[in-house]
């Protein structure tokens, strides 16, 4: 029978003794993430795993008990990882008698299949704000749209657009599209919340789905920005630096959470005092909160945001904003930098490779790293250094045109030397975020600099676009898929080529053309990034990823 299902289905084997839940059957035979997934009396491969299983099945495999478990157990012996979910209170059993089943039967009717199925739709580890303020009614909305037959994706795309509103009323510049900006904002949150228990709640799991919440979050945050900048603008102030100051700091503070979370991924060390003491820390109720509120999680941030939109000034949010985030910044900086110090990693080759895609160089840091080869170089010392210097001559004032492009011409080969040997060291993984630092911030000193109406925003529209391609290059590592192709990469210029670029464009060209040249700059790699970008996540077979709820 079972080498009579097409090798392009999902099949599934179920002893037809099985007692248990609906859920536990689901779990185990309809979640599209793995190749193989099984529960007691129950195992499901996609097309994938299908050669083992057919393989596993011509051995006819011998044993006690259920055939399905059998199966699963020679599939994974064969080499197939077979994923077992966590069932908690939900029941899957194969009974031996009838005193078994009516255990069984009687542990079945114990348990509120719903209530569990509503419980485990919610994320183990939000914040506090989503935790107690979103999710207890957020998981019903989820519920009432798998009723309903809506996708993650439709509630994905109904956040996105709600936040856009949102910016549109931000934009006004008055008191009534503040307050109504503030609500909208909040609105979009609740159903940024609700498409990721829907995915859970009905195992809803999709490529699509996983690239549109990996990349609207960033997409409706920022685009709020522009809205506060726009209507701040409208009454004669303009805090589009602040604004720009504000996604630089957001995407910096992220990149370094996924710099240092790769560099670990499959690292070997032992225990750092540091994490011993966050493991003590963890284990008293009250401080596993305080701790994530502090750094200002996504939550807590829009709440923030949209109440201080609603009763303040433009101006006010991004002060609020550009002060909690860096506290935040420093916070989980400082944590990672002792426990790097603390504790001796050995750092994998899987690890530098991705280190190495997230610092992004393009075919210019070629040059930097010949005249590095073989010479013994601190890439972390030789990152700060070309950056310290490209972002002092971009903001001091005055500067030469040689002066700023020696600098630049320096930074670009500094960036080169940092990045020609495995990024191994205890610190290494530093490297991407000072990158970062110095591409983002240099753009907007320039931009500062020129002090021509039109440069801040060119500046902010050439950030978001960068960001965007170092956000795509992330979740494609995170989802074992690599990193972008090098022809994107060294098409945008790589972040070294273009903050040469953006330092020639300021100091050769009119003041009055360099937003325009920016603006042109940050249309192109938007562009191109995008296309890239939209083709892999739609068409290319990437893996789906998405958060984990509780477990059952």
């Amino acid at each position: 029978m079972l080498a009579g299902v097409p090798a392009d289905q999902r099949v599934a084997v179920v002893d037809s003794a099985f007692v248990g839940h609906v859920h536990a059957l689901r779990l185990a035979l309809t979640d599209p993430r793995f190749d193989a997934c099984a529960v007691t009396g129950a195992f499901a491969v996609q097309p994938g795993a299908r050669p083992a299983l057919d393989e596993a099945a011509a051995l006819a495999p011998d044993g006690e008990g259920p055939y399905a478990d059998r199966l699963a157990a020679a599939v994974e012996a064969a080499g197939t990882t077979v994923q077992r979910p966590e069932l908690g209170t939900l029941v899957a059993a194969v009974p031996a008698d009838e005193a078994e089943r009516a255990a069984a039967d009687a542990a079945v009717a114990a348990v509120d299949e719903e209530a569990v199925r509503l419980r485990t739709a919610v994320k183990s580890r939000d914040g506090f704000f989503t935790t107690f303020f979103i999710s207890p009614y957020s998981r019903y909305i989820a519920r009432w749209c798998a009723r309903r037959g809506l996708t993650p994706n439709q509630v994905t795309t109904a956040s996105l657009f709600t936040a856009l509103i949102a910016a549109g009323c931000a934009a006004t510049g008055e008191r009534w599209g503040y307050v109504a900006a503030g609500v909208l904002l909040l609105v979009s949150f609740v159903l940024d919340c609700t498409d990721g228990q829907l995915a859970r709640y009905s195992l809803q799991y999709s490529t699509m789905g996983a690239w549109l919440d990996a990349t609207f979050d960033r997409a409706k945050e920022y685009s709020f920005y522009a809205g506060l900048a726009l209507g701040a603008a409208r009454n004669g102030d303009d805090v589009w630096a602040l604004a720009l100051g504000a996604m630089i700091l957001m995407t910096c503070r992220h990149v370094v959470d996924f710099a240092f979370n790769e560099a670990n991924h499959d690292a070997t060390a032992n225990t750092s005092p540091t994490a011993a003491l966050s493991g003590k820390l963890d284990s008293v109720g009250w401080t596993v909160w305080v701790r994530r509120m502090i750094i200002l999680p996504i939550g807590e941030r829009w709440a923030m945001i949209a109440v201080l939109t609603a009763f303040t000034t433009p101006r006010i949010v991004f002060y609020a904003l550009l002060v909690g985030c860096a506290f935040g910044a420093l916070y989980t900086t400082a944590g990672r930098v002792l426990r790097s110090l603390t504790r001796r990693a050995q750092r994998t080759d899987r690890a530098a490779r991705a280190l190495a895609d997230l610092a992004d160089c393009g075919p210019l840091a070629s040059i930097g790293s010949g005249l590095a080869k073989g010479r013994p170089v601190a890439p972390l010392a030789m990152a700060l250094t070309g950056s310290v210097l490209v972002i002092g001559g971009a903001a001091v004032r005055p500067y030469g045109t040689v002066a700023l492009i020696g600098a630049a011409v320096f930074y670009v080969i500094a960036a080169g030397a940092a990045v020609s040997r495995p990024l191994k060291g205890a610190l290494d993984w530093l490297v991407p975020p000072v990158f970062r630092c110095a591409e983002y911030v240099t753009v907007l000193a320039l931009a500062v600099r020129a002090d021509v109406p039109g440069a801040l925003p060119a500046a902010f529209g050439l950030v978001a676009a960068v960001a965007y391609h170092h956000y795509d290059t992330v979740y494609r590592i995170r989802g074992g898929s690599g990193a972008p192709p090098r022809w994107l990469v060294w098409t945008i210029g790589g972040q070294d080529g273009r903050v040469l670029l953006a330092v020639v464009l300021a100091a050769v060209l009119p003041r009055d053309a360099f937003p325009v040249a920016l603006t042109a700059l940050a249309v192109f790699v938007a562009l191109v990034v995008l296309v890239e970008s939209i083709r892999f996540w739609v068409s290319s077979g990437a893996p789906a990823v998405h958060d984990e709820g509780e477990p059952a």
